[in-house]
């Protein structure tokens, strides 16, 4: 494959998730021999460096979105599971029906097995990370929930100005719709695992309640906040 340059104009350019947060930026590329680009170099925000395979990316332009591994993982096992399932049950029909031996059958029906059981346990390790993932969005929800509460108090009693509030609020209100977004993708890819690892791959998955309105006058539901008290003292203007 002949390089395409229109790849390099990404280099020294941000990376997003796909979300529109940004995570790092393009460092460089790997290249194959014949001039096929293999990985790409990726610096992230925390300051690691590290080598990502093309398919977890996805280019436009200059623009970088980095792919979620969980969600992309859970999409191939959602996949193979399944047809290691099927190949088994046809493996299991060809025997019925006398068309392969016992012994043919045996080995390759406990070939099949060891490879189910293998992406059991891959699976079952990648719901665990996914269930580490929604709880870390549970927790910037709730965090940011609380930022949003306190901004309205303090832009009530006049601490804050309406432009500034305005800004803090349009800029909560966007964190929390790409978190909540973000939360309600994982749940629905855990959902989806887990009923592949059942063996329940026709039925629909169980939608997680996404449609969430974040304003604070809305049914959005916040921890219960501090008890806040304020005391205007006499003869002093402003609290």
């Amino acid at each position: 494959m002949s390089q395409n340059p229109n790849l390099f104009l990404s280099v020294g350019k941000p990376v997003k998730d796909e979300y529109g947060r940004v995570i790092g930026k393009v460092a460089s590329f790997a290249m194959t021999p014949n001039g096929k680009f293999d990985a790409v170099f990726i610096e992230f925000s925390g300051g690691q460096f590290s080598k990502q395979p093309m398919e977890q990316l996805k280019f436009t332009g200059s623009d970088v979105t980095f792919i979620s591994t969980v969600k992309a993982q859970s999409s191939v096992l959602c996949d193979q599971i399944p047809l290691i399932w099927r190949k088994d049950q046809a493996l299991r029909d060809l025997s019925d029906k006398k068309k392969i031996s016992s012994e043919m059958y045996t080995e390759l029906h406990t070939s099949f097995d060891s490879v189910i059981t293998q992406l059991k346990k891959d699976a079952k390790i990648l719901s665990d990370q996914i269930s580490d993932q929604i709880a870390t969005c549970e927790d910037e929800i709730k965090a940011m929930s609380y930022a949003v509460l306190n901004l309205e108090i303090e832009h009530e009693i006049g601490k804050v100005d309406e432009e500034s509030y305005k800004s803090a609020f349009a800029m909560l209100q966007d964190n929390l719709k790409r978190t909540t977004q973000e939360k309600t993708e994982l749940e629905l890819a855990r959902n989806k695992l887990a009923n592949t690892m059942l063996g329940d791959t026709v039925g629909p998955v169980q939608k997680s309640k996404a449609t969430v309105e974040l304003a604070v006058d809305t049914k959005t539901e916040l921890p219960e906040p501090p008890v806040v008290v304020y005391v205007k003292e006499i003869g002093k203007a402003g609290i």
